[in-house]
């Protein structure tokens, strides 16, 4: 295999990518892996067609076993990839600017019965549950400069699992964000979600990790405005009159004049962004982090669409929904390289 120019810059970044992640990690990789990790994720640029093991062994240089083995690797015996896609997104990212945390479930096609937590999930495409796996995508968020790059992909587990362990889908989500907390704490502390987990459940589980939530509440939600008044006798006002987004209250709103959007925020509590449409439709966006602003929260929403991107890069030109793997351990280097870099 020959490179070009580009590609041996290419090759020149994921090198120094590797020797920072393993440094923050402390992982020490063996010399022939940190040569084979650079060999796959330089040939998931020019691999023509559906990316797999025969296809790596047809343009690569070892064999399709040498390939199989690696992709079965232990973790402890693997690079850790949310630091070396950290390291990646340093190159891209203003790091300087507001970031956030972007989450979202993503289907993957597979038939067949034994491949690990295969079930039946939810495809956003087909708007309909459909036979497959699940992945969690977990993205780094420039808001300022409306970007994205891919941290992690953690495979949602099947329905029989959840039953096992007591567990909704939405508590496993919350796991799995217990899982990369620390290291995500220390980039921000905002996480951006759409309305599948603008629920209590979910914000109360991230809030005790650290995290603030961004998100946007379905369009019959219930909302109302913070009390106000002198204290009376008895118990006190726990909240206010209930919000009609036809007749405002302008005496807690202030407007928003966002790239030509015209908003209302609600100050406490919840920054709530109100979006009336050309039609007169309104979408409710929130933050728990009450030192957001109302043009924040919104920027803040409107670039986690840019996580969609990532993932339609993958499926078209890294192959994510070619892998033919049915271990589990291979599903998982699969899913987590193919983020595009």
């Amino acid at each position: 295999m020959t490179f070009s120019e580009p590609l041996s810059q290419y090759e020149e970044i994921l090198k120094n990518a590797i020797r920072t992640s393993m440094k923050e990690s402390g992982a020490k990789l063996a010399k022939t892996f940190q040569t084979l990790l650079i060999e796959i994720l330089t040939s998931y640029m020019i691999l023509p067609r559906k990316i797999n093991f025969a296809q790596m062994a047809r343009y690569g240089k070892h064999g399709e076993q040498t390939y199989r083995q690696n992709f079965n690797r232990k973790k402890k015996d693997c690079i850790d990839w949310l630091l070396l896609n950290l390291s990646l997104a340093r190159r891209v990212l203003e790091m300087e600017g507001l970031l956030a945390i972007a989450i979202d479930p993503c289907y993957i096609s597979k038939a067949g019965k034994k491949t690990p937590h295969i079930g039946r999930f939810w495809s956003g495409c087909a708007g309909a549950v459909k036979h497959g796996l699940e992945i969690m995508g977990i993205g780094l968020l420039d808001v300022a400069n409306n970007k994205c790059m891919m941290l992690r992909a953690h495979q949602t587990i099947g329905n029989s699992a959840l039953k096992m362990r007591n567990k909704t889908l939405v508590e496993y989500y919350i796991s799995v964000m217990k899982r990369y907390s620390k290291k995500l704490l220390s980039i921000t502390d905002i996480v951006v979600a759409d309305a599948f987990f603008s629920t209590s459940t979910f914000e109360k589980g991230i809030s005790e990790l650290g995290f603030y939530l961004v998100s946007r509440f379905r369009d019959n939600a219930c909302l109302h405005y913070i009390p106000k008044g002198k204290k009376r006798r008895g118990r006190p006002r726990v909240k206010g009159d209930k919000i009609d987004l036809a007749n405002l209250n302008l005496s807690c709103i202030e407007e928003l004049h966002i790239d030509g959007l015209d908003g209302k925020a609600l100050k406490k509590r919840v920054r709530l962004v109100i979006w009336r449409m050309p039609g007169g439709k309104c979408k409710l966006f929130f933050s728990t982090k009450l030192s957001m602003t109302g043009e924040e929260v919104l920027k803040t929403y409107r670039t986690r669409f840019q996580i969609e991107f990532c993932y339609r890069d993958s499926k078209q030109f890294t192959g994510l929904m070619d892998c033919q793997a049915r271990h589990k351990s291979q599903l998982d280097f699969a899913f987590k390289h193919r983020s595009p870099h």
